[in-house]
């Protein structure tokens, strides 16, 4: 059990950072916060069940493109970092994170199965005084109904023998100004002292504020509240790009007058669709715990429908300016301008980018795709590669090109002279000053 005495050995463990962390998944969030945690001065354990990530860890090879090689480097050559895919060293850690991937399935709920597992493996080497803290997206009530039962498998009580707690991670692909350690963070223990000791924990690995709530399920509450806002703003703005198209007026235009209003109006921008881990996703978790309550999540259902209806709308935009140039779009030859799933990042996963590319193959385009960050990418077990660069010569090989990402490395400049058509669905080339040839989303 338990006493006072244990729960100030952690706290100045914490604070003296001779405490040892674990990370439980190498991922796009996991990955960062060990860098961050071992920069900090911390002793670190990564875990990942894929071996090729471990070796390439402990070998100071970095493949999250928002950590840096000298950050990732510095870690391990320092000997603070030290990643593992066995487990059984785990029991070494006074703090572990939980950071692995919660995808839907293929009914668009929630699939919580790596944290089921990751929580199955960690209670076989749980051990009095440790911190537990999950990070992975998820629904309301997750740490104390899904987590906390298979912990206490291990024969110990949350609250008496360890610490539970969340802490949504608030990681956002290719932001320049916000990282890890100038992220406010929040968290929610499942008793006072757990919310005391991970607050100690993060206070003591990032620069910014760390903000305590009452519950773990407020806390899992923030994150999808944060995306779901972005989901919903975001449909809202597509839905007005759809409108403003048929009235002959610029979306893009209205929305930067818009900004010039100093308060109650935040700037959202239409596009393909919606790309990442978090925001197309989270809407769907929130709205399947809603069932639980028979609460019907109407705006935020639509709102889904919307984006995801955004693919098949680049796709009939597509046919029309085609049109325009006497030309079917069945046998062209189009070239999408973009993979990943925002700009200037290596990562496609959820892209709409890919699902724009799967319409216009369904009507009959030869479809071929350039990226700067990305050479290939897997789609249902199938590898497609792209260009290996943007040329003149190749542009004007294409009947239409499709800029789905707005990546500030192009040349836009020569995508402009040297195409036939181009449809702009990201205002990617706003500053470019002859659009005879240019349509906006």
């Amino acid at each position: 059990m338990i006493g006072a005495e244990t729960k100030w050995d952690i706290l100045d463990k914490i604070k003296s950072k001779t405490a040892t962390l674990g990370v439980i998944g190498l991922g796009y969030v996991g990955l960062p916060l060990a860098v961050e945690m071992a920069n900090s001065g911390f002793e670190v354990i990564g875990y990942d069940i894929q071996e090729e990530k471990v070796e390439l860890i402990n070998r100071g090879i970095n493949y999250i493109s928002d950590v840096s090689d000298a950050d990732l480097k510095r870690a391990v050559e320092s000997g603070k970092l030290n990643a593992k895919s066995k487990f059984d060293s785990v029991y070494l850690c006074d703090c572990v994170c939980i950071c692995v991937p919660t995808p839907l399935d293929k009914y668009q709920q929630p699939d919580i199965s790596y944290i089921k597992t990751s929580a199955e493996m960690l209670s076989k080497f749980i051990r009095p005084g440790m911190l537990i803290v999950l990070e992975s997206t998820t629904y309301p009530g997750t740490t104390e109904e899904l987590l906390k039962p298979i912990l206490e498998q291990s024969g110990y009580d949350s609250g008496i023998d360890f610490y539970l707690a969340y802490s949504p991670e608030r990681v956002d692909p290719g932001n320049k100004g916000f990282k890890i350690k100038n992220t406010p963070k929040v968290v929610g223990g499942l008793t006072p002292k757990a919310t005391e000791i991970a607050t100690a924990l993060y206070e003591n690995v990032i620069d910014s504020s760390v903000h305590p709530v009452s519950t773990p399920a407020i806390a899992e509450m923030v994150k999808l509240l944060e995306n779901t806002y972005r989901n919903v703003n975001i449909a809202f703005i597509n839905e007005m790009a759809m409108l403003c198209e048929k009235m002959n007026i610029d979306i893009w235009e209205v929305i930067e007058a818009a900004k010039t209003k100093p308060y109650g109006f935040q700037a959202f921008y239409p596009g393909p669709g919606l790309g990442g881990h978090c925001i197309p996703l989270d809407p769907y978790y929130l709205a399947w715990k809603a069932r639980e309550y028979s609460f019907h999540t109407s705006m935020i259902e639509v709102s889904g429908q919307i984006n995801d209806r955004m693919a098949e709308y680049c796709l009939e935009r597509s046919m029309k300016i085609l049109n325009r140039c006497k030309k079917a779009l069945f046998s062209s030859r189009v070239l999408v301008l973009g993979i990943a799933y925002k700009q200037d990042i290596d990562d496609y996963r959820e892209s709409p980018a890919l699902r724009v590319i799967e319409c216009l193959q369904r009507e009959g385009a030869e479809v071929s795709f350039f990226d700067p960050y990305i050479d290939y990418y897997i789609e249902k077990e199938t590898k497609y590669s792209g260009l290996p660069n943007l040329t003149p010569y190749i542009l004007k090989e294409f009947d239409l090109v499709i800029v789905t990402t707005a990546h500030s490395n192009i040349d836009y400049d020569m995508v402009q002279k040297n195409s036939r058509m181009i449809f702009d669905t990201k205002n990617a080339m706003k500053y470019i000053i002859d659009r005879s040839n240019i349509e906006l989303l």
